[in-house]
């Protein structure tokens, strides 16, 4: 793994120092509101600035203290998104995102962009959440399917 890739999957230690957060403000973890049975969060929150040019995240990570595991929202367009829980089927270890895919740290289990198993131990995809837009906030579902 290269440095820019390691910053980019190890941006989580970001959440520690006031005047080192500053330079962290590209990660992609949040946190997301609970209202309701729904996580909310803007959809501008995929967006990414470099002077009049408009980027897009491929994903955010989004966390509540009230979750157990965070979600890993993939962007596919501006009307789709995959809502993932980032809990390994196969014992429950909490996943890591590396671009298209989800990996487990424990055993090695990986995971698609949409939840597949595509390399075991795991044999059970993950729990997806629908996703609804409404007033530019994207509405992660977390009612029990």
């Amino acid at each position: 793994m290269d440095r820019k890739d390691f910053i980019k999957s190890c941006g989580f230690a970001c959440i520690g120092g006031g005047a080192f957060l500053q330079s962290c403000n590209s990660t992609k973890l949040l946190s997301g509101k609970i209202a309701g049975d729904d996580i909310i969060i803007p959809v501008t929150d995929f967006e990414t600035k470099n002077g009049n040019n408009i980027y897009f995240k491929k994903y955010i990570v989004v966390q509540n203290e009230i979750l157990q595991y965070p979600i890993c929202v993939y962007r596919k367009n501006e009307n789709e998104y995959t809502a993932l829980w980032m809990r390994c089927t196969h014992q429950g270890t909490e996943l890591q995102v590396f671009g298209d895919k989800l990996q487990c740290p424990a055993h090695g289990s990986e995971f698609d962009n949409i939840g597949g198993v595509q390399n075991g131990p795991a044999d059970a995809k993950l729990r997806t959440f629908p996703v609804t837009i409404e007033n530019n906030q994207l509405k992660i579902s977390l009612k029990a399917v």
